[in-house]
């Protein structure tokens, strides 16, 4: 493990980077009578088909040994490992441990491996070949850790500049990796079971401050294709500017290569993510709102590196804000700019720009995802293996337990494992999966589901959220078996915009557990204007909101630390009809749900216990696991 603790910072920088059982009548999804296709219906559909739409959990964002920021962490995990990891099947961990998908199989999941130097470390490492001749191959595989640090902070430097090692750019063996993860993608795509996407990480990475520092702020992207992909991909080596990226996906799209792209990590952007100008600082207007939510209609809200909902700074009366914060810049110690990295800020942001200007280029959906290097993801906080490799592949290397010959968390050495893992690896998440109403787990039904927003995140349980927004809904529509197809004859589901009237709009909120883990505590709306939030608990398991502070009462539940065992009970399902007390009719304003589970043990936790030691002091010793929804957007009548 030695050789590689030196690189750590450098790679990191660049890291950053179910089949469901059949639902009854009394389940969030639909009636077997819904679930029935037309009769005559021309087109041919899977089994599972239903117009009223299906939950289908999936895992957006994955690296194998493709990935340079990988291999150099002794991934060796392919694209068809990674595959069969989603699909139930025992992968081995670089650490040589076994790794099993947490609450069973997912139904679509999706290699993203960086584009660039797409497998060329592989190369390199492989004798025989071009590539492993090179001065620097044998810098890179060596026995030296110096000389492993200083050819691999080159590549760094590479994809953060966009300037290519002219030696290293190999694009005939680029291309041919991305085919390959092409076809791995087609080869596991199973109609009606399993769907995959062809897929990669576009890994733009800010170098400067305003001040000449070094700012490392994520600007990355991964960018997903409907069916056929082109034979190249885009990269930071062909531009750093994601507006180029947006370039080549709209002629891409000309040429029949339907595509979507999604931002991650905003919470260490250093501000730049939502930045109120383009990225070379000029002006926006309508047209770059257009190509931006044309071809980003989505954002990842929580994975392994962090959440980007908000910051407690940001959102200083919700009493949830601080959840799995983590705010530094990649590969460094230092903190990330606070304005403009989280979605909740943008989305005010976007309605100011639409007051002011007739524009939004914030008016995108959430997802979620793990960021995982191994091949798989790790999603519970009670089988956690961190997302890197050997180098956070062990509770001494997360930080979660104290370091070999110490007896408590007063002495701990001085060096780069504790330090790695105290500043990064502790603050890391067990996180995350999203979620998709789509009538059938097809590419076409998912990636429909993408293009219209009608998606949620998860921190890693698969409970299932609906939230919906209408004026034609009456009292007893929660208790009507045919729900859904109410909800949607009625209104628009998550991710649309919902036109005002003279009428106050009704909102539909719909949560069920996932029954592998914790129960549920609340349910939230989170509004959004131009000029602040406001935080309404709408559904309790224990009371009613109360009128005044908009909050449930305290249910009771929590963890005994002792064992990890929650104390205390919970709901199944959470549903409610809602009006916005303050709602007014000609104001813009953004909705989405939030779901909150009763407390659970935090992966850290577990780990100490296991360990027999205390939980580190400075790390929360409980979380509460949630779901995000897309907002509604509610837009006057004008």
């Amino acid at each position: 493990m030695k050789s590689y603790l030196g690189i750590a910072v450098s790679a990191i920088a660049l890291v950053a980077c179910n089949n469901q059982a059949p639902d009854t009548s009394e389940t969030i999804t639909q009636t077997e009578e819904a679930a029935t296709p037309e009769a005559g219906s021309a087109k041919e559909h899977t089994a599972g088909y239903n117009p009223d739409r299906n939950a289908y959990f999936g895992d957006l964002h994955i690296h194998t040994r493709s990935s340079f920021d990988a291999y150099i962490f002794n991934v060796r995990r392919t694209a068809d490992d990674a595959y069969r990891f989603a699909r139930g099947e025992t992968i081995k961990h670089p650490a040589g441990f076994d790794m099993t998908i947490a609450g069973g199989p997912l139904d679509f999941y999706t290699v993203t491996d960086h584009a660039e130097y797409l497998g060329i470390l592989p190369a390199m490492d492989t004798p025989g070949t071009e590539l492993s001749e090179l001065p620097r191959a044998k810098d890179m595989f060596s026995t030296n850790r110096d000389k492993i640090t200083a050819a691999f902070q080159g590549v760094g430097a590479s994809v953060r500049s966009g300037e290519p090692i002219e030696d290293m750019y190999d694009q005939g063996v680029i291309n041919s990796v991305w085919m390959q993860n092409v076809d791995a993608a087609n080869r596991h795509y199973v109609p009606g079971e399993f769907t995959t996407f062809a897929a990669y990480e576009f890994t733009s990475v800010t170098t400067n401050r305003d001040d000449g520092t070094f700012g490392g702020g994520n600007l990355h992207r991964n960018v997903f294709f409907k069916g056929d992909a082109p034979d190249r991909a885009f990269s930071t080596l062909d531009s750093t500017n994601p507006e180029d990226l947006w370039d080549w996906m709209d002629e891409k799209r000309s040429e029949g290569y339907e595509s979507i792209a999604i931002p991650h990590n905003s919470n260490v952007s250093d501000g730049q993510m939502f930045r109120l100008e383009t990225y070379n600082g000029d002006p926006m207007d309508a047209a770059y709102a257009e190509q931006r939510m044309r071809n980003e209609p989505l954002v990842e809200v929580t994975q392994v590196k962090g959440t980007s909902e908000t910051h407690p700074s940001l959102s200083p009366n919700d009493e949830w804000a601080d959840f799995e914060i983590y705010d530094k810049l990649l590969g460094v110690y230092d903190v990330s700019q606070t304005e403009g990295s989280y979605v909740r800020e943008a989305y005010r942001n976007g309605l100011r720009l639409q007051q002011e200007k007739g524009f939004d280029p914030f008016h995108f959906g959430l997802v979620g995802a793990s960021d995982s290097h191994v091949a798989g993801g790790a999603y519970s906080e009670e089988d956690y293996w961190s997302k890197i490799g050997i180098v956070d592949g062990s509770p001494i290397a997360r930080g979660s337990v104290p370091f070999p010959g110490t007896t408590s968390w007063d002495n701990q050495p001085d060096n780069n494992i504790v330090k790695n893992g105290r500043e990064w690896f502790s603050r890391w998440s067990a996180s995350g999966l999203t979620g998709v109403w789509a009538e059938e787990n097809t590419r076409e039904a998912i990636f429909d589901a993408f293009r219209r927003k009608e998606t949620f995140a998860t921190t890693g349980p698969r409970m299932k959220v609906r939230f919906f927004g209408g004026y034609g809904y009456t009292d007893d529509i929660l208790t009507t078996a045919n729900l859904t197809r109410q909800a949607y004859q009625g209104g628009v589901p998550m991710g649309g915009d919902l036109v005002g009237t003279d009428a106050t709009p009704s909102f539909i909120a719909w949560a069920q557990r996932d029954p592998n883990m914790g129960a549920l505590q609340r349910v939230q709306i989170v509004k959004i204007t131009s000029d602040g939030e406001t935080i309404y608990d709408v559904a309790c398991h224990t009371g009613t909101p109360d009128p005044a502070t908009h909050r449930c009462p305290d249910n009771g539940a929590g963890v005994d630390i002792t064992n990890c065992t929650p104390t205390g009970e919970g709901a199944s399902e959470l549903k409610a009809l809602w009006q916005d007390p303050d709602f007014d009719v000609n104001t813009r304003a953004t909705y989405y749900v939030r779901v909150l589970e009763n407390p659970s043990c935090r992966w850290s936790t577990w780990e100490a216990l296991r360990n027999g030691t205390p939980p580190r002091p400075d790390l929360p010793e409980t979380i509460q696991e949630r779901a995000y929804t897309s907002p509604i957007w509610y837009i006057p009548a004008e």
